[in-house]
């Protein structure tokens, strides 16, 4: 049986909620979500890791990771461009989390380009539902990805931080209400 994963957890106030941010000891970025989603993210991350993988320690700013996202959050977007994150999930879901970083900041795509990019394009509903079970979000910005008809999709913290995010990345024209240009 595996060591158990000793993980590390912070917290963030950024301008759309309290952010918390789950590192491993090598300080690989293991999860992030909003503080009024962590019962989802303890359910994510059992599903990835085993009822029993690991313990949970409060660490200030594990592995710098902290700083680089409230970085992110005062506007240098790159902050988090190279941060290393290690996930659980299948070979089918990590295709798929891999390609979400390859989006640039300040570009969106659809649920049918992703699938054709990892080389599955009759896996839409396969790759959003990989989408959506997605631990690092934010730094694996499954935020970018959108409707085939350029509208906003479902993200699980909730649509208003998906808007503000894509704001915040340059994708979204002044009125927040019209589609993606």
């Amino acid at each position: 049986m595996p060591e158990p994963l000793r993980l590390l957890v912070d917290r963030l106030k950024t301008p759309i909620g309290a952010l918390v941010i789950v590192a491993d000891e090598e300080g690989r970025l293991r999860a992030t979500d909003w503080t009024d989603y962590e019962d989802r993210m303890s359910l994510l991350m059992r599903r990835q890791y085993g009822p029993e993988s690991g313990t949970l320690t409060e660490a200030r700013n594990p592995g710098g990771l902290t700083d680089a996202m409230a970085r992110y959050f005062e506007g240098e977007l790159e902050a988090i461009d190279g941060l290393p994150v290690k996930t659980g999930g299948t070979d089918f879901q990590n295709s798929v989390w891999r390609a979400l970083r390859d989006i640039p900041c300040g570009e969106t795509i659809s649920y049918g380009t992703l699938a054709r990019r990892i080389g599955r394009p009759a896996a839409v509903r396969a790759v959003g539902l990989a989408n959506g079970a997605n631990p690092v979000g934010i730094v694996v910005p499954c935020h970018r990805v959108i409707g085939s008809d350029g509208s906003l999709t479902g993200y699980g913290g909730g649509m208003e931080r998906k808007r503000w995010l894509l704001a915040h990345e340059g994708c979204l024209r002044a009125d927040p209400e019209l589609p993606l240009g």
